[in-house]
């Protein structure tokens, strides 16, 4: 018996009468520590053909499965951190249907059927949505292992009853069974399954023997020939060898990682040298360390010792190292690279040099537009990143902002992320939670609608009033919300009032994004950043602003001061008349 799991793969894919293969599939055969944490996996999406882009879709499901899964962090279940993939594959799927003609017609969407087979240690598990099939193989007979999510409505007459990109929220069937080697399974789309019997899988399989590859297209090609007009394919995996043991990492509940103590400089920790510590807060402690294997330095955050108190904290922090493997922006932390088994919860990010957008504000307390403007517009393509992703930062402040020597802006901290998707059950667009800091927090949050993309974009307006003007532009008024009347006290402060060498059409930009509607305020993050450039005609104006805008202290002195005469007059006028 060997140390490490194998398992032989074959696969095969024909697009059989169709003119586009619809179908996706693919399979991840890691080793190393990636072999002993996350196992091989398989994964197989068959879209729908009433739908144009269906085959976009089941592409998207697999490629991110694959490669969303293995970023997953060690301290997730194979169960926790597959269906969380695809809960937020099928947030980014439903998202792309609502913005093409599937808004009206789901059959017209991104939408797909999808299946997915995990060997980890002496383990099978299975994930699956739709009419695709995963069966094991036995003499005489193939055990069906899913279920197909069709409603029957009369003979003959049925209808996909759940797929990926239907839905915000998906159900999602799963299993885990140990396993057991020479076990063969077969993962097929219904333009396979519906014309393949047991007998002619085992006729396959006893024809090509341990030529799995080969296998799949016979069968696939046995299909086809017997009348199959879809697409079809077909995944052979069989268990070759099983672990002595379980694989020990990594621990299946995130509560048995230890949570570290606080780390000194020249200790070791994790096959890492300290170098010293970067930064310090109630929830977090971050390291500068440099591996000992190859010598390169890292970051390293540590949840601090309070937090062992705080189960959603651990969570959230657990789901910043993810966050950080999906998005490839150079203006987002990256995740470093980490192969090896962890025996504490902590988050591997690669350094990043410079200075925080708030020493940066400190240094220019009264700057020109144009930085400011280059500031914004690559922290708005760091936040684009991650809401292609279906994620929001919610978080964004000038702690948070890290510029280095080339003006190269980055999103440092994805701990407050939210990943759409993974709140199960809830209907909100975000979770209602405060997680960032309040005065740069959107006043949606405050008052129990939830955050959105528009969230983020008022952020970063309220990130540029500030470069811009030295303060915030409504004050602390928005963290005292409660209720969604209380949006109509807040009193937006003009950018002018503080810079009156400022445009005044800038100043209408900024009063747009930090609108307390976010339905009042720009469609999009490149809508913001296009009119600090480009304002519209809408926002441009003849003639000198207002007093109140130009001068509101002024404003309201020379109001209170005409009511005064105004009431001295009136006094006096009575006076004269008795």
């Amino acid at each position: 018996m060997t140390t490490e799991l194998q398992v032989a793969i074959g696969q095969y894919s024909d697009a059989g009468p169709r003119p586009i293969n619809q179908d996706f599939h693919g399979a991840a055969v890691p080793t190393g520590a990636a072999l002993r944490c996350k196992g091989i996996a398989l994964a197989l999406a068959d879209g729908i053909g009433s739908s144009e882009v269906s085959h976009i879709a089941s592409a998207a499901a697999v490629r991110g499965f694959l490669d969303d899964y293995y970023a997953t962090s060690q301290a997730w279940t194979v169960r926790r951190a597959a269906q969380r993939v695809i809960a937020a594959t099928n947030s980014w799927l439903h998202a792309q249907t609502l913005q093409g003609p599937g808004r009206h017609d789901r059959d017209h969407g991104h939408v797909c059927t999808f299946s997915a087979l995990v060997f980890k240690g002496r383990e099978a598990h299975l994930l699956h949505v739709g009419d695709t099939r995963v069966y094991r193989v036995h003499h005489g007979a193939l055990e069906p292992l899913t279920v197909d999510h069709r409603v029957r409505l009369g003979p003959g007459e049925t209808y996909l009853g759940r797929a990926l990109g239907i839905a915000a929220h998906v159900e999602i069937d799963y299993d885990c069974w140990p396993t057991a080697p020479g076990e063969t399974y077969l993962l097929a789309t219904d333009g396979a399954w519906e014309h393949l019997d047991a007998a002619a899988v085992q006729a396959c399989l006893h024809r090509h023997g341990n030529d799995l590859q080969a296998c799949a297209r016979a069968m696939v090609m046995h299909a086809l020939a017997q009348g199959g007009d879809d697409n079809a394919t077909v995944q052979l995996a069989r268990v070759m060898a099983l672990p002595e043991a379980p694989a020990p990492v990594p621990h299946t509940d995130r509560a048995g990682w230890e949570v570290a103590a606080p780390l000194s400089p020249g200790q070791q920790f994790e096959g890492c040298t300290v170098l010293r510590e970067l930064h310090a807060s109630a929830r977090s402690h971050v390291y500068l360390v440099r591996d000992n294997d190859s010598g390169h330095t890292l970051v390293l955050k540590l949840p601090a010792t309070a937090m062992r108190e705080d189960p959603a904290g651990l969570d959230r922090f657990v789901l910043e190292e993810w966050a950080a493997r999906r998005i490839d922006s150079p203006h987002v932390i990256r995740a470093a690279p980490w192969d090896r088994p962890r025996a504490h919860l902590f988050v591997a990010l690669e350094p990043v040099q410079g200075r925080t957008l708030a020493q940066w504000m400190t240094d220019h307390p009264r700057p020109e537009i144009d930085p400011v403007r280059r500031v914004v517009e690559q922290a708005a393509r760091g936040l684009q990143a991650l809401h292609r992703r279906q994620m929001l930062h919610q978080d964004l402040r000038p702690e948070n902002l890290m510029i280095d020597d080339a003006g190269t802006v980055t999103l440092i901290d994805l701990a407050a992320v939210h990943v759409a998707g993974l709140a199960e059950g809830s209907t909100e667009p975000a979770p209602l939670q405060i997680v960032g800091a309040l005065q740069y927090t959107a006043p949606e949050y405050f008052t129990g609608q939830g955050g959105s993309a528009a969230s983020d974009l008022w952020a970063l307006a309220a990130l540029t009033y500030q470069m811009l003007a030295g303060q915030l532009p409504y004050g602390l008024q928005v963290p005292r919300l409660r209720q969604p009347r209380d949006l109509y006290r807040l009193h937006y402060t003009p950018l002018r009032a503080h810079r009156p060498d400022l445009p005044a059409w800038l100043d209408a930009v900024l009063r747009q994004a930090l609108h307390p509607q976010p339905r009042q305020r720009q469609a999009a993050l490149s809508e913001f950043v296009h009119e600090l450039r480009h304002p519209g005609t809408h926002h441009q104006r003849t003639g000198p602003a207002p007093l109140i805008e130009r001068h509101p202290v002024a404003f309201w002195r020379t109001l209170a001061l005409l009511a005064s005469l105004s009431t001295l007059l009136l006094l006096v006028s009575r006076w004269a008349g008795r």
